[in-house]
Order: structure tokens, then C-alpha cells, then sequence
């Protein structure tokens, strides 16, 4: 059975505090995230081996964007996010 089918999938948009390593200007930048939510119920059609994986799933947030822009008007550059982690059980 797919994995996928054990969650529903959402979009979402959190603020988040980033210093860009040019001009070490802070401020607050959305990233998107992607929330799997675990569902209530095993779907049908699974065996032992998807109930034991179902039984072990948890929901988790996946980070969609890598890259954020600076928002002071004389950098304006595009720089990595570091620092923060990818993904985060919920």
C-alpha cells in the first residue's frame, strides 16, 4: 500500500526570523511547509504489515522553499536558509 495514502496534505505559511549573511539585515520572511496530517483510520485494503506502519506514522511538516530574499531595498539578494530544520513532527 502507498505511504501516501496514510496522510492528507495541506499548504502552509509560517513566519519565520532570518538574517541575510550579506548585509546581516533580520526580518521576518514566510516559508511555505507542507503538513501531512496523519489520518483517523487505516484506508481499506491494507494487511498486517500496512497496519504496523500505520500504527507507527506520525503527523509532520516538510519545508517547501530553500531560498528567501532579502527585503532591504539596497541587497535584494536571494540567499540559502540555514538553520533551520526541513522537516518537524507535530
Amino acid at each position: 500500500m502507498d505511504e501516501q495514502r496514510y496522510y492528507t496534505e495541506s499548504q502552509a505559511k509560517k513566519t519565520m526570523r532570518l538574517t541575510c549573511p550579506y548585509c546581516r539585515a533580520t526580518d521576518e520572511h514566510e516559508l511555505r511547509w507542507v503538513v501531512r496530517m496523519k489520518k483517523d483510520r487505516l484506508p481499506p485494503g491494507g494487511d498486517e504489515r500496512d497496519r504496523a506502519k500505520f500504527l507507527k506514522a506520525q503527523s509532520y511538516m516538510v519545508l517547501v522553499d530553500d531560498k528567501a530574499q532579502c527585503k532591504q531595498m539596497r541587497c535584494r539578494k536571494p540567499f540559502d536558509i540555514s538553520g533551520i530544520k526541513t522537516m518537524a513532527f507535530l
